[in-house]
Formats: structure tokens, C-alpha cells, sequence
């Protein structure tokens, strides 16, 4: 490795085999896309290896960034502007970057994935999050759900797979009530399968797509999260 500062990916965390392996081969991908960089993962809920770990595992370097932490997270909220804030902490040396998204390119994503599950053209939208009480992750799924609106050309809500309201079960049964299209899609607004991708297939709508990852784009955003990182 050169002397690049290592790039630490930082998910969530599930206890899916499935979603774990998606999250992998994302790191995977981000090391192919710079191989002079140690790329190593991070988690803040659920197991291990914990961020708390990964950064004390980083040797302090006197002056200049040693490592940059990338959260694997589609929105700001409690985990990145206090779990990850908390773990970089006092260390000048390390430094947290945004959250992949709100961004145009998940957006899109999102508007492939729907055309991918069949969504008829005039089909009622879902937006789905996982869902978080901060405040500021809100706002970047209502910012997301704007653009997507743009993109998309038809009318989307926002549903909730844990924890908000409305829940995804209930933004289904609103567009259905308010007599917006038949056919509602779920958009499914996460990384990587887990326990709430399983939720979104008992919302009873017409069509529930796959989550974000695998992607190329979003390879391109933690790279360039990473960059900017490093450029300070």
C-alpha cells in the first residue's frame, strides 16, 4: 500500500449472510477502483468489526490524515452524526465524510431498479427508507423523494420500513385510497438485503424492487466521498 490514508467503509450492519456479502463485495469493488488504497470495513450496529475497533487499529501519523471514514449509509442521521462522529473524535488525524446520499446517481439507481421490476411508467411510487428519528436524515429522504419525483414523472410517496410513519403498509393503502394508480411500487431505498428488504415484500403493493447494491455507481460515490476526503 502506498501512503494514501486507508478508507474505512462503514455500514450498518445486518445479521442477513446475504446483505453481509453485499456489503463486501461493495469494499471489494471501491479496492479494485483504487488499489493503492487500504480498504478496510467497518460496522455501527449489530456485529462486528465495530468502527470504535477499526479506527483505534489506525496508527497515528504526525500531521496529515491517516484514514477517511466513508459511511455505506444512504442518508445523514443518528449514525453518522453520532455514532461516527463519536468514534473520530479526537483524532485530528482522522476524518468522516458524508453519507452517500442525497445524491442524483442513487436516484437513478432507483428510477433502473423500478424499470428493472416491470413498473408500468404511470405507476405510484414508494419511496422506502429504512427509516430514522433524526430530523436531518428525514430531510435527505424528502430531498431524495423530490428528485425522484423529477425522474420519475409520476407520483411518489415516502413509506417507512421501520420506526416512522407512515410505515410502508400505510403509504400503499394512502396512494391506493387517494385513487393514484393501481399499480404501487415499493422502491426499495436500502443498500443491501436484510431485515428490512424482507418487510417491504408484505406491503401489499403491486411491486417491490431490489435494493441499491450492486451498483457501479455507487462505487463511484464512496471513491469520491473517499477524495474528498482526503483533499480535506
Amino acid at each position: 500500500m502506498s501512503g494514501r490514508p486507508t478508507l474505512i467503509g462503514c455500514a450498518h450492519g445486518t445479521r442477513s449472510p446475504t446483505g453481509q456479502a453485499t456489503v463486501r463485495a461493495l469494499l471489494d469493488e471501491v479496492r479494485r477502483a483504487l488499489p493503492d488504497v487500504d480498504v478496510r470495513e467497518a460496522y455501527v450496529d449489530v456485529h462486528g468489526p465495530s468502527l470504535d475497533d477499526v479506527v483505534a487499529s489506525i496508527e497515528p501519523a504526525g500531521g496529515g490524515t491517516t484514514a477517511v471514514v466513508v459511511p455505506l449509509l444512504l442518508a445523514g442521521g443518528y449514525h453518522v452524526h453520532h455514532d461516527i462522529a463519536k468514534a473520530v473524535e479526537g483524532r485530528d488525524d482522522v476524518v468522516a465524510v458524508p453519507a452517500l446520499g442525497p445524491d442524483s446517481r442513487l436516484v437513478r439507481i432507483v428510477v433502473e431498479r423500478l424499470r428493472d421490476a416491470g413498473a408500468s411508467p404511470a405507476a405510484t411510487v414508494v419511496l422506502a427508507p429504512a427509516g430514522s428519528s433524526d430530523p436531518r436524515s428525514t430531510a435527505d429522504t424528502e430531498r431524495t423523494a423530490d428528485m425522484l419525483r423529477t425522474a420519475w414523472g409520476g407520483p411518489v410517496r415516502v413509506g417507512y420500513a421501520a420506526g416512522m410513519h407512515p410505515s410502508v403498509p400505510d403509504a400503499v393503502l394512502d396512494a391506493r385510497a387517494f385513487g393514484e394508480d393501481e399499480e404501487v411500487v415499493v422502491a426499495s431505498f436500502l443498500l443491501a438485503p436484510g431485515v428490512f428488504q424482507e418487510r417491504l415484500a408484505d406491503s401489499g403493493a403491486t411491486l417491490v424492487t431490489a435494493p441499491l447494491a450492486p451498483h457501479r455507481s455507487l462505487v463511484d460515490i464512496v471513491v469520491e466521498r473517499y477524495m474528498a476526503g482526503c483533499d480535506g
